[in-house]
């Protein structure tokens, strides 16, 4: 009996079962790699836009009042150098010259003439009339016009009055700031040194070149962990009618599941980044413009979110921190585990099975919320993803004095498929176990009918 025994083992699982061990776990080595390598990704992605967001962030961009000193100083200045007066404006301004000195003689004759009651008036008023003609005088306030415009005009003046406006400028310039200044050069100096960039445009061109790259491997590596499990899911298709295999294919499936569900809830699920791509406007003949203004930027993973909500100094944050920590990762986990304890008693010779493991097996998976998850985080975005279009679309300003763009980044992650790739691959698994055990349970009260019959 004994040799029976060992015979029937040894045909149990013998070489096809040790290929398929050595198949499957090619596959699954796979798939931990692209799953490491996608969490990689995930963790400089959120650092890197962290820091970008940062570096652009609207309070030191449209927020701040050095950014404005800086622009408005620059167009002012800008203007007060390229000074120079058309021949009409020297006309008109001639006239207005005109005007004014014709009106200052007019009334100091004016006050002359009036009738003087001292000595001393008199005698001026006497000598005015004497010696000077007022007409004359006004014949002459022309030509006394021109000679003060041409002398506004000459280049040593020109450049004295710029002299004098920009230095005023300047002055007004240096005395206007606030408390981002020291903070922004703290940042870029730190993001400098980073990211080993000398400017901020060389920053921004090595971040977006980066990311563009994060986001074409990080895609690379979701399809690979989600071939490799349809891969399995097909070899069990293939297999399904070997019996001696199922155990083997099972154990294996649920260290595929393990790493689905590892990756899933630490790998970024949803991304909210909203911005002012573009506000631009016009001042004194020269556009102002804002660009890549951030106004808000987060990435979550599952276990981020978990580890925000206990760190809350609200209670209730902290109880919902920790369920979620219970119903979406503990149980899911103990399941996973409990069907392994499972499979692996009932192919041993005792025919005893704890009843706790049973328990989690079969009756918890009421209380597993990672399919509940999957639907909250879809609502979450999508009420999120709404909101902020609607908000951003309000800001949207199109006329002849205003212009701004703005751009809604809100995305789910390759973390959430990877968290779907999971619940619907637990599902499968739940489904097979369920109809293996009932396969079984058919087998065995038809065989009980048989030897009471």
């Amino acid at each position: 009996m004994i040799t029976q025994q060992n015979n029937t083992k040894v045909k149990k699982f013998g070489l096809p079962n040790l290929l398929l061990i050595i198949g499957l776990s090619a596959l699954l080595c796979g798939e931990a790699y692209f799953g490491y390598g996608l969490y990689k990704l995930s963790g400089e992605q959120v650092q890197i836009k962290e820091d970008y967001s940062l570096n652009n962030s609207i309070t030191f961009g449209l927020f701040s009042v050095d950014q404005w000193r800086e622009k408005i100083t620059g167009v002012v200045n800008g203007q007060v150098q390229d000074y120079s007066m058309s021949a009409a404006q020297k006309k008109a301004l001639q006239k207005q010259v005109e005007k004014q000195l014709s009106g200052l003689i007019s009334k100091t004759v004016a006050e002359i003439n009036k009738p003087q009651k001292s000595l001393a008036g008199k005698l001026k008023k006497f000598a005015f009339n004497q010696f000077v003609d007022a007409k004359d005088i006004q014949a002459q306030v022309p030509s006394f016009a021109k000679t003060i415009i041409t002398k506004v005009n000459s280049p040593k003046s020109t450049n004295r009055l710029k002299d004098i406006a920009t230095s005023k400028i300047n002055q007004l310039a240096n005395e206007t700031y606030d408390s981002t200044g020291l903070a922004r050069k703290a940042v870029t100096t730190s993001l400098a040194k980073k990211y080993h960039v000398n400017t901020v445009d060389q920053f921004d061109r090595k971040v977006n070149n980066r990311l563009t790259a994060i986001s074409s491997l990080s895609d690379q590596y979701l399809y690979g962990m989600i071939g490799c499990v349809i891969i399995a899911l097909f070899l069990w298709w293939i297999m399904r009618k070997q019996v001696h295999m199922q155990s083997t294919l099972f154990i294996m499936s649920l260290l595929f599941a393990v790493v689905l569900l590892t990756v899933g809830i630490t790998a970024s699920i949803i991304e909210v980044d909203a911005r002012i791509q573009s506000l631009n406007f016009m001042l004194m003949g020269e556009k102002v413009v804002f660009e890549n203004q951030v106004l808000f930027y987060q990435n979550k993973s599952i276990l981020g979110i978990i580890q925000v909500l206990i760190e809350q100094s609200k209670p209730d944050s902290v109880v919902v921190g920790a369920l979620i920590m219970l119903f979406i990762i503990i149980l899911p986990l103990l399941r996973l585990i409990a069907k392994g304890i499972h499979i692996l008693n009932r192919d041993s010779d005792s025919h005893q099975e704890n009843k706790v493991v049973k328990y989690i097996t079969f009756e918890t998976g009421k209380w597993d919320m990672a399919d509940v998850m999957v639907v909250g985080v879809l609502m979450t975005y999508i009420g999120l993803n709404g909101i902020l279009q609607s908000q951003l679309t309000n800001l949207n300003i199109h006329n002849s004095f205003l212009s701004t763009t703005t751009v809604n980044n809100t995305s789910l992650q390759p973390g959430y498929y990877i968290f779907v790739a999971y619940v619907v691959f637990d599902f499968i698994l739940s489904y097979i176990l369920k109809k293996d055990e009932a396969a079984k349970k058919s087998a065995a009260e038809t065989e009980v009918t048989s030897v009471q019959a």
